[in-house]
């Protein structure tokens, strides 16, 4: 007996191998006697044609699981649209990394087959909304799964900004930027400026500078459901930007505040079973590997 009866495809149409691992799922989902939709993005490639199709943002109100062909960064996209439905996801990974698409192309017909019966590992992950607010006016809003990052766009000066918690004044900056990162995004950008890695369970977000011109400047991790606020306070010759999980853009003034929070939006986040978050940071960072010892000739 199948736990679903209706599935989402999404990938990319210029991503061949994403193609092609779709192409199996589809083979394998009509013998299962599902309803199959498929992203609009693929809609035109051959072996699909013949299938019901819509935008992404409307794909969530279709299928009651929705399947990401690709890497982190597809998953990312797809994660802010499926999430306002809560529709599950699971991740066929045929990118680089792959801390969210955690199941290989290899074992996507034999993974997906036991997630249809019911046979998964589910996990929530909380999204992040941010607002854009310039003279008390919100000129922009977006959410983020993995982080929301202010950053000094194409410019080689260093960015000017204050920075508070909770409406506490917390410090003035001058950096390249600052990470306000979820548990989600504690292996992306965050990790690579320095951050921690934070199990996806803790409910807690880390901000972590940007190259600051400070020695004294180390990330911070608060409640997730705090409130922090960021205003840029120096006028830059490139526009600033704001970045969503490093797809969604708004550049920003001086003066401008931006404002990030917890979002009542969460992911349903599906892992095949036997998952475990530290067999993924094992592999994918290389925890434990050997270190070789260099002796001198005798």
């Amino acid at each position: 007996m199948n736990k679903f009866k209706s599935v989402a495809l999404i990938g990319r149409a210029g991503h061949q191998q994403a193609i092609e691992t779709i192409a199996r799922l589809v083979d394998f989902l009509r013998q299962q006697s599902l309803e199959i939709w498929i992203e609009d993005e693929i809609a035109d490639v051959g072996e699909f044609s013949d299938l019901p199709h819509c935008a992404l943002d409307h794909i969530g109100q279709k299928v009651e699981l929705a399947i990401v062909v690709g890497g982190d960064g597809s998953l990312l996209g797809a994660s802010r649209a499926l999430s306002k439905f809560d529709t599950p996801v699971l991740g066929v990974n045929r990118g680089t990394l792959g801390f969210l698409t955690d199941i290989r192309p290899s074992e996507a017909i034999e993974k997906v087959g036991q997630a249809i019966q019911g046979q998964f590992t589910e996990e929530k992950r909380r999204l992040n909304a941010v607002e854009v607010i310039r003279e008390g006016q919100i000129i922009a809003q977006a959410t983020a799964l993995n982080d929301v990052v202010l950053h000094k766009g194409q410019s080689a000066r260093m960015l000017g900004f204050d920075l508070s918690i909770d409406g506490q004044f917390v410090y003035s900056s001058r950096s390249d930027g600052l990470i306000v990162s979820t548990p989600t995004g504690s292996t992306a950008y965050a990790l690579s400026a320095g951050g921690p890695i934070m199990h996806p369970k803790v409910d807690a977000l880390v901000l972590v500078p940007m190259f600051p011109h400070t020695l004294n400047a180390r990330p911070i991790v608060v409640p997730a459901n705090c409130v922090v606020s960021v205003t840029v306070t120096e006028k830059h010759q490139a526009l600033p930007q704001v970045s969503c999980d490093g797809q969604t853009h708004i550049a920003v003034l001086l003066g401008d505040q931006i404002v990030i929070r917890q979002s009542d939006e969460e992911l349903t986040l599906l892992h095949p079973p036997g998952y475990s978050y530290y067999d993924v940071c094992r592999s994918k960072l290389q925890w434990g590997g050997r270190i070789e010892s260099q002796q001198d000739d005798e």
